[in-house]
């Protein structure tokens, strides 16, 4: 345990050092809610790896491969199109924050719809969908400090020291913003995505080596995938790697990445940068976990294969390494979520039609990520066997946002009410159907509750927009915001500056 929790605090004490050198006084709620827009692409990069890839995956990606085989994969390719989908979206979404002082994925939504009823219904969703994972995060640091323990605490202990740990890391992302976020999560990436991928390999090369383990020797079992076998209906993977693709950038501590960015251009090359080292890392743990596979031990609990696998090979040390590891990873995605439910209470629920001074702001914020903390750490601690599937479920509603966001960046005949009716319609039929008729969806080919409810959710938005289409002011101001997205300018490589839209500083609302 010397060794262990040895390794684990020299990490932390590196993290404390840099947060505490690099702390500044937030000018404006702006600077606390975005850092300023002022960030490169290789802070960018890192950014958006330590919010997508969570500690918890590291358990949860590496048992999916142990148990049920090859399907594991499908995270790897639905993260890769989504730094893909990025591209397509990218320069609009900057664009319009930096000219509108955008902080919140509700904002944007506000914005191209001029409706405040929009934007806090999806807020209000966002909220409900993240929660399971915040409490997610705590419970993978209860798995974490039972491994390093060598199952000395018992799993209340466990969960309650990881809650602490994060507890006392929230006093840096509640004191800095999103400007501590950004600058901890290089120094968190680079532990856990590069010295992870290595570590890995590492794992690989010994369970091939040292233990005679091959991908040729797999069991027949592990190579189907859901609904080739026709069990599952033929469109399950599909509609699993549909949900991971749009549901990426609906996620709130994703999407306000975006923009954080000092230029699209940094955003852009971010992407470059990110994707290779996001499939290396997803695609050589789930290479792990199929290998792990041929170890029968493994077998009875595969969601805590990373931790045994690290200390069969390398003893106290590797298992060390695997929790520094999977801390990095899991303070990375707990700390985006903490703040960015702070952000959005404050700028999209509380805020949401009025003009909030900056200190009411930066107060609510941190009132409501001290709540937020505290729900979830209550909720940690209890015995719930199926927070996972919550967890899971949760995507499902969360993707409702998908139709309204993406059809509003890139369809100018899109409104308000589309927005509302079809946001509404589509995560109501989710949830019913996870619910009151569980089972069901099992009839539509493999679809899920969630594709299921956003095909009714594009209806809803279209069928109004066909209906009741944008009075002809509307129209005008969409057409002039669009108008404002055009390419830099080919001799400076300058962004178009447009004008700030008149619907935020008046705080309009449909």
């Amino acid at each position: 345990m010397e060794v262990t929790f040895g390794i684990v605090g020299l990490f932390c004490a590196g993290l404390i050092v840099l947060l505490q050198a690099s702390f500044r006084k937030d000018r404006s709620f702006s600077d606390y809610a975005v850092g300023g827009r002022s960030f490169g692409s290789w802070l960018q990069s890192m950014s958006f790896l330590n919010s997508w890839w969570p500690g918890g995956l590291l358990l949860s990606l590496t048992g999916m491969a142990l148990g049920t085989g090859v399907v594991a994969f499908y995270m790897p390719i639905y993260s890769l199109l989504t730094v893909m989908l990025m591209y397509l979206m990218a320069r609009r979404v900057w664009v319009w924050g930096a000219a509108n002082d955008l902080k919140t994925q509700a904002d944007l939504l506000r914005l191209r719809y001029n409706s405040t009823a929009l934007s806090v219904t999806a807020s209000v969703i966002s909220v409900i969908s993240i929660l399971p994972w915040l409490v997610l995060g705590f419970k993978s640091l209860g798995a974490m400090f039972s491994a390093l323990s060598f199952g000395r605490l018992s799993p209340g202990q466990a969960v309650a020291c990881g809650v602490a740990l994060i507890l006392v890391r929230q006093v840096w992302t509640i004191r800095m913003g999103m400007r501590g976020l950004v600058i901890s999560d290089m120094y968190q990436g680079v532990v856990a995505y590069i010295g992870g991928t290595a570590l890995i390999l590492g794992l690989i090369a010994w369970l091939t080596t040292a233990r005679g383990l091959s991908l040729g020797g797999l069991d027949a079992g592990l190579l189907t995938v859901p609904g080739i076998d026709g069990v599952k209906g033929p469109l399950t993977l599909f509609s699993m790697i549909l949900t991971g693709t749009i549901g990426g950038w609906c996620w709130p501590p994703i999407f306000v990445r975006l923009y954080t960015a000092d230029s699209v251009r940094s955003m852009l090359r971010a992407g470059v940068f990110s994707a290779p080292l996001s499939m290396l890392f997803s695609m050589s743990l789930v290479v792990l976990g199929l290998l792990a596979s041929g170890l029968p031990a493994l077998h009875a609990d595969p969601d805590m294969a990373w931790f045994d696998l690290a200390g069969m090979a390398a003893g106290p040390v590797g298992l060390g390494l695997a929790g520094t590891i999977m801390l990095a990873a899991t303070m990375g995605g707990v700390d985006a979520i903490i703040q960015a439910m702070g952000t959005q209470v404050a700028n999209d629920i509380v805020g949401a039609g009025r003009t909030l001074s900056y200190r009411a702001s930066i107060l609510t914020a941190k009132g409501a990520m001290v709540a937020g903390t505290a729900l979830a750490a209550g909720i940690a601690c209890l015995p719930i066997p199926h927070l996972s599937v919550l967890a899971l479920l949760s995507y499902q509603g969360i993707i409702q946002v998908a139709v309204a966001q993406y059809a509003g960046l890139f369809w100018r005949r899109g409104t308000a009410a589309g927005g509302i009716a079809g946001t509404i319609a589509g995560f109501g039929t989710a949830v019913l159907l996870e619910t009151v008729f569980h089972g069901i969806a099992s009839r539509f080919w493999g679809l899920s509750s969630g594709v299921i409810g956003l095909s009714v959710n594009a209806a809803t938005y279209y069928a109004l927009a066909v209906l009741k289409p944008q009075p002809e002011a509307e129209t005008h101001r969409v057409a002039l915001l669009f108008a404002d997205t055009g390419r830099p300018d080919p001799a400076t490589g300058a962004e178009p500056t447009p004008a700030p839209s008149p619907v935020l500083a008046q705080g309009e609302a449909s």
